[in-house]
């Protein structure tokens, strides 16, 4: 685990969630490569390309903790096991038809594979990526991977695999969630956070979608817990959580629930910091005192951080950075300083295929993040000195 003092050089802590846009050249290749015209080496060239000039962009903002953008990524929750969001280069314990993950605000979804035997093994790792990725940076790293919660919607809601039962799977499960985020820190990641976009949506029961009304959140965190509790106070102090109400084509999945609904029960995560949408928000207030309520001062042995969302990836209007210093400033009224830092709502296109209408193009939404990213890091120095946090 490679050292890394958040507070370094922006005194209040500020971290991304993870994803970039994606070049529309690039999403172009993932299109191509699904239909046969383009080779798996054109394909990395381009992806290795993105994330180099991700991780360049993302210095020249200031940030002290960078990310490759997720350029090599089918998605942020399918990673291991897929090349493609069109299910090129599917793992083999894996068929297609599975339950949806999510069905967006303007009606479109986005569907998981499904288990069809044992056992469950993860096809790539983000260390694979990230060990590229670090050949080029010179700021630290930080590495997103998808929580076992997420990829628990793999095995089917009500029916039985044969010969595989959901303990099992369950097991599986947790095994490489763990390797995932071991070998990310040994690969040289300074931070890994886990996703988590499934917590508020668990809580909607939407009837197009029968998985988020069978109350899964207690056995969502029950699984989350179950990899966290495999690492020591020291190591979960540099292990975060993500939460959001989604993010795809400027959509978003559950921001009519309530975030009172889940925030009591994530906090329950033996975490060490969690990254919170907040911006996009409509009444924060409330949302800042059930953070301040519910965070905890030991949670096994970890203070734990909460980075409220001060940027909204979904609109391209770009944040000031005095609107940063004003939010963070009010949260501070809520959540002691000293446990408090800043983050993007949500990755900023968590899906390799995302054309970011809002924006007009990915390629301008591209633009539009790292000046985005710019004004968090700017506005949390603002913040930090106007609170006197050093």
């Amino acid at each position: 685990m490679s050292p890394y003092d958040p507070r370094t050089t922006t005194g209040i802590p500020t971290e991304p969630v993870g994803s970039l846009p994606r070049p529309q050249k690039l999403q172009d290749a993932y299109a191509g490569y699904d239909a046969g015209t383009v080779s798996k080496a054109e394909l990395e060239a381009l992806q290795d390309e993105a994330a180099r000039d991700s991780i360049q962009r993302y210095e020249a903002t200031g940030s002290p903790i960078v990310s490759d953008g997720e350029q090599r990524w089918s998605s942020f929750a399918t990673y291991p096991i897929t090349d493609t969001l069109a299910g090129t280069g599917l793992a083999p314990m894996l068929g297609p038809g599975g339950q949806y993950f999510a069905i967006f605000a303007d009606g479109h979804p986005r569907q998981l594979p499904k288990i069809v035997r044992g056992p469950f093994r993860y096809s790539h790792y983000a260390a694979e990526s990230l060990t590229k990725s670090l050949a080029v940076a010179t700021k630290p790293m930080k590495q997103a991977v998808i929580a076992p919660s997420m990829l628990a919607l793999l095995y089917p809601l009500k029916d039985e695999v044969p010969e595989y039962p959901r303990e099992q799977f369950e097991e599986d499960l947790i095994n490489e969630t763990e390797k995932d985020i071991r070998m990310a820190f040994e690969a040289g990641a300074a931070r890994v956070s886990i996703d988590f976009t499934e917590g508020r949506l668990a809580t909607r029961a939407d009837p197009r979608n029968p998985w988020t009304g069978a109350g899964l959140l207690p056995h969502f965190i029950e699984l989350n817990n179950r990899v966290l509790d495999r690492f020591t106070a020291e190591e979960r102090k540099n292990i975060g959580v993500h939460t959001c109400p989604g993010g795809d084509r400027d959509s978003v999945h559950s921001a009519d629930v309530p975030y009172n609904n889940l925030l009591p029960s994530m906090f329950q995560m033996n975490a060490g910091y969690f990254l919170i949408q907040l911006k996009s928000e409509r009444d924060k207030d409330p949302v800042y005192q059930s953070i301040a309520q519910h965070l905890r001062h030991d949670a096994a042995g970890v203070t734990q951080m909460a980075y409220v969302g001060v940027i909204n990836p979904g609109n391209p209007r770009i944040e000031s950075p005095e609107e940063v210093r004003d939010q963070l400033v009010r949260a501070a009224n809520f959540i002691p300083k000293e446990q408090l830092g800043s983050t993007d709502d949500c990755g900023f296109s968590p899906f390799s295929i995302d054309e970011k209408p809002n924006h007009g193009s990915p390629d301008y939404a591209r633009e539009v993040a790292f000046q985005k990213i710019a004004s968090r890091i700017e506005g949390t120095k603002m913040a930090a000195e106007k609170l006197g946090v050093d």
